[in-house]
């Protein structure tokens, strides 16, 4: 079961809004890129179930997690189908990230009590997804419609939460661009792990970042 209601995570999220989109098969691996994560400052973080064993990491990475990483939301990403979702909320998932939007997810995260975090594109389509209850629409991929198209979406949707995943760069000038455009938060996959066979230099790197963003939204 999760180990934060649903308000805390949003909170989180909001207050931590650098979330890392990551997957590898190798736990030990996994664990290691957590807690480099934990220590520069970032309290939620998204694995993707994108291999055969994303299950197994993640519970693993669970147990990991509430026993050195306390402060960490853990979450899933890359959910398709509703027995997927109930699996890993199973297994400890306090939110789930869609590229898509399916009802059926939707409902299983709403039953569960759980954030949802879809996917989608076009004003109809955030339109919908925030009216089937999502927690935080995911503009995805970013890189093509740009931080433009997000400040334009804030006129008539100043309200729906948003977050942006795909084209953010771990830069003050990327930052600044989405942050400024007026999203809530944002995702970031390979930009943000170049250095990660270093622990020490990812925690460093990180820890500018947040204080980057920190600056950002005061």
């Amino acid at each position: 079961m999760p180990r934060h209601s649903a308000d805390e995570t949003l909170a989180t999220l909001l207050r931590y809004p650098v979330v890392p989109v990551f997957y590898h098969a190798d736990v030990a691996y996994a664990q290691r890129i957590l807690q480099a994560c934990y220590a520069g400052g970032i309290r939620v973080f998204e694995f993707v179930n994108r291999g055969e064993k994303a299950l197994e990491v993640f519970e693993q990475l669970q147990a990991f997690v509430a026993e050195q990483c306390p402060e960490m939301i853990l979450g899933i990403g890359t959910i398709y189908k509703a027995e997927e979702a109930a699996q890993f909320i199973a297994a400890g998932a306090e939110f789930v990230v869609q590229p898509v939007a399916t009802a059926e997810v939707a409902d299983v995260c709403r039953t569960r009590n759980i954030p949802w975090l879809p996917g989608a594109m076009t004003p109809t389509e955030i339109y919908h997804a925030s009216q089937f209850g999502a927690a935080v629409v995911k503009i995805f991929p970013g890189n093509v419609v740009g931080p433009d198209y997000v400040k334009a979406l804030r006129g008539p949707m100043p309200h729906i939460k948003l977050m942006v995943t795909g084209g953010v760069e771990p830069t003050e000038a990327s930052l600044s661009a989405w942050f400024g455009a007026g999203v809530n938060a944002v995702g970031m996959g390979s930009q943000l792990f170049k250095n990660a066979d270093d622990p020490a230099a990812l925690s460093a790197s990180i820890g500018q970042l947040m204080q980057v963003v920190d600056a950002l939204k005061k």
